[in-house]
């Protein structure tokens, strides 16, 4: 087992998942409207598989500094965000807050943070599902919220290619080959990220796909879109060290997965109609969003 997999892989599995701690540095890269790698991949996607809709209600959770929120009320939609760190919460409020509502707590105890049980239409985890643990509680508590016809978008790294600290890209010189090494994926694990400012690292927390699938339908849910998105090209990657590294475009780093309850794809049910899936499953970015 490599030196990596053993620290890992240990069994430290910590209680607080809040980034408040480094709440300064990542309000630095993300600000009030989402990094380039928000408004460029992340936001456009989640966008598409949610389609939120006027008078419906999302709920964003690990909302951070709320950058879905003014996507979200263009719609006409609802907005409620949730985070477990009151420093990201407050910069949400203080930005966004006349957009929609924020609360800070536990999202695996909805029912105590005054959240009204079978209130909302979608829930979303933009960038946040793989910093959450664990994933059974959160998915029990967001079912809780929703309506019994609901669904869940779910925006995150590809966990099938993009392992923190186990996964990278390579070279093969005599096949002239751009590739992507994985070191472990069936495992999961609870990664410490890069500590910053000499506070104690975040972690994420890698799950294999069948991990999500499996803890999706337990709650009822059934996964009916998939967007896997690979890095952006590099003239529009956001700094220099990323547009000169090596990568494949026909890998994905980034999924976006919807999954559905009580509603029938491509028909009209409960006053929301879900989109048929397209064929495929790759996804191309027409334009980065702005403002």
């Amino acid at each position: 087992m490599a030196g990596n997999e053993q620290r890992s892989r240990g069994r430290h599995r910590p209680t607080d998942t809040s980034w408040d701690r480094v709440a300064g540095w990542y309000d630095g890269w993300v600000g009030g409207r989402g990094s380039h790698y928000h408004r460029a991949v992340a936001i456009p996607a989640t966008l598409e598989l949610l389609d939120p809709r006027r008078g419906e209600s999302v709920l964003d959770i690990g909302a951070g500094q709320g950058v879905l929120a003014p996507y979200v009320a263009r719609t006409g939609a609802r907005y409620t965000g949730i985070d477990a760190s009151p420093r990201l919460t407050a910069l949400a409020q203080r930005r966004h807050g006349h957009l929609g509502r924020f609360v800070v707590g536990d999202v695996a105890r909805m029912s105590t943070l005054g959240i009204v049980r079978a209130s909302y239409d979608a829930a979303v985890f933009l960038l946040s599902i793989q910093d959450i643990d664990p994933l059974e509680a959160v998915l029990n508590s967001v079912a809780w919220a929703l309506r019994p016809r609901s669904r869940i978008v779910i925006f995150m790294t590809h966990p099938a290619f993009r392992i923190p600290r186990h996964s990278g890209w390579g070279f093969d010189p005599s096949r002239r080959l751009v590739y992507r090494r994985l070191d472990s994926y069936l495992s999961p694990m609870d990664v410490p990220m890069r500590s910053v400012g000499g506070e104690r690292p975040t972690r994420s927390f890698h799950r294999p796909l069948s991990s999500y699938v499996n803890a999706l339908a337990h709650v009822g849910f059934a996964i009916d879109a998939m967007l896997e998105i690979p890095d952006l090209p590099p003239d529009e990657r956001p700094s220099a060290a990323r547009r000169s590294s090596v990568a494949n475009p026909d890998i994905p780093l980034f999924l976006c997965v919807r999954a559905v309850r009580g509603l029938t794809t491509g028909r009209q049910t409960g006053g929301h109609e879900v989109a048929p899936s397209k064929p495929g499953g790759g996804w191309r970015r027409t334009a980065s969003l702005r403002g």
